[in-house]
């Protein structure tokens, strides 16, 4: 490939010196950053590898809705 066939490339000066702008990728914004940050699933702020424990409390309580009422056993007809 010669030299002259190769395109323009943009740059832009940054703190940290001179940067390339590749063409067709954008820079990764403030606004995007937030995004993924708030998209993310909130993680514990002491141990962020623990797992999440069940809310086993009321309405999703699914192992007492299965136990059975012993008021209800007693009602029922004896056979």
């Amino acid at each position: 490939m010669s030299e002259g066939a190769r395109p323009a490339l943009q740059s832009e000066e940054t703190p940290e010196g001179e940067q390339t702008l590749v063409p067709g990728v954008r820079p990764v914004t403030l606004k995007h950053r937030l995004a993924i940050l708030a998209a993310a699933p909130i993680a514990p702020k002491r141990n962020r590898l623990a797992a999440q424990k069940p809310c086993d409390i009321g309405l999703f309580d699914e192992v007492g809705r299965r136990q059975i009422d012993w008021i209800d056993e007693m009602r029922k007809p004896r056979s």
